[in-house]
């Protein structure tokens, strides 16, 4: 294979070689395993039903995700070798980032368990610091206890076989998910949140805000991607989750009618006997493209088992949900000061890390700029 063809394949664009330091989701696995179709649901809003339509992929897709944290992600078509010598491993597995690979729960995964051995024992040499996420895939049509027994049994293989090159201490997770259903997304979370160096501070943040606000739950979410980087330290429960999740769709849907007036609407739709009241600040604006407008956002849902869904905007890209019961929210004044506090909190957070960034950046720029001096005058 010729170095030109190799880079076509690649589809590796050069254009800033500092921003190629980026944290990299490398996304891997068999052909027709799912991986573009959970690139395309996650990322870019695709309906779970239209990615039956999708092309396979015949190159590596690189694209980048600016948000909270700026990262990219790497589809790897399933037919090619990229252990291949003609391919720099280093370039592929050297920065800092995740790996993840994508294995067909409907399928005969021997092939797959195989694939992934090559992959992680490579991988881990060339960089060890990787972190390696298997995501058993297509387990909406599987019965609970078969997906248990699908999940035990990839597991137990795939330790084993690491175990027996001395691979034991390699940090390898597993997560049974879908497209169909919040499972995707929950195993993404899970996966960005080893990602961003600033969780334990977050939570930590969460914890407080909880404590003394009278909150159940609360998670803080990235809209565009309804992936959850931090939340507090109560266990996450999956129904909690999936309606706080909900509600950012809600609340995009709702600002995209109502958003630029500056008054307040209400949809009232009737459950039964209850009622379930939905109110939306007319800041929340374009929240779904993360303008400025979304800093403010402010939503409020009442449920009718008493408990009250909250949304706040942090700033344009996070938003704060959490659940709380009614009672609680009664004392609004005091969560209104709280979250003012959290939301502060979390600007010196980022703005901390917007300055270690620019620093980074200044001297990388600086190495590469003495690196071409030195080859000019070479």
């Amino acid at each position: 294979m010729s170095i030109a063809s190799i880079q076509a394949l690649l589809g590796m664009i050069w254009e800033d070689p500092v921003q190629d330091h980026r944290p990299r989701l490398l996304i891997m696995g068999l052909r027709r395993s799912g991986k573009s179709s959970i690139q395309k649901v996650v990322f870019h809003k695709m309906p779970p039903n239209e990615t039956l339509f999708l092309e396979s992929t015949n190159k590596v897709i690189k694209e980048n995700i600016t948000s909270f944290i700026d990262f990219q992600v790497w589809d790897f078509p399933g037919q090619i070798d990229y252990f291949d010598p003609a391919f720099d491993s280093n370039v592929i597995f050297g920065e800092y980032g995740a790996l993840i690979f994508v294995i067909d729960a409907q399928d005969d995964y021997i092939e797959a368990l195989s694939r992934l051995h090559q992959t992680v024992t490579r991988a881990f040499q060339v960089n060890p610091d990787l972190t390696f996420e298997v995501f058993i895939h297509k387990v909406d049509a599987l019965s609970d206890e078969y997906k248990i027994d699908t999940q035990r049994d990839i597991q137990q293989r795939t330790t084993d076989d690491l175990v027996d090159v001395g691979l034991e201490n390699v940090p390898l997770s597993f997560y049974l998910t879908s497209i169909y259903d919040h499972s995707i997304f929950e195993a993404f979370s899970k996966v960005i949140q080893k990602l961003v160096p600033q969780l334990p501070t977050l939570e930590n943040l969460l914890n407080i805000l909880c404590s003394n606000s009278g909150i159940e739950k609360a998670f803080l979410f990235d809209v565009n991607s309804k992936i959850y980087i931090a939340t507090d330290s109560s266990p996450v429960d999956m129904q909690t989750y999936e309606i706080c999740s909900d509600m950012i769709d809600v609340i995009i849907d709702i600002s995209e009618i109502y958003g630029r007036t500056n008054s307040f609407h209400y949809i009232d739709e009737i459950y039964g006997d209850d009622q379930t009241q939905v109110e939306t600040n007319g800041n929340a604006g374009n929240y779904g493209t993360t303008t400025d407008t979304a800093n403010d956002a402010s939503s409020l849902i009442k449920l009718t088992n008493g408990m009250v869904l909250c949304l706040r905007g942090v700033n344009r890209f996070l938003a704060l949900v959490c659940l709380l019961r009614s009672d609680n929210f009664e004392k609004h004044g005091l969560i209104n000061y709280n979250f003012g506090c959290f939301k502060q909190a979390i600007a010196e957070v980022f703005e901390l890390k917007r300055h270690s960034a620019a620093e980074r950046l200044r001297r990388e720029r600086m190495r590469l700029s003495e690196s071409v001096e030195d080859n000019v005058g070479g």
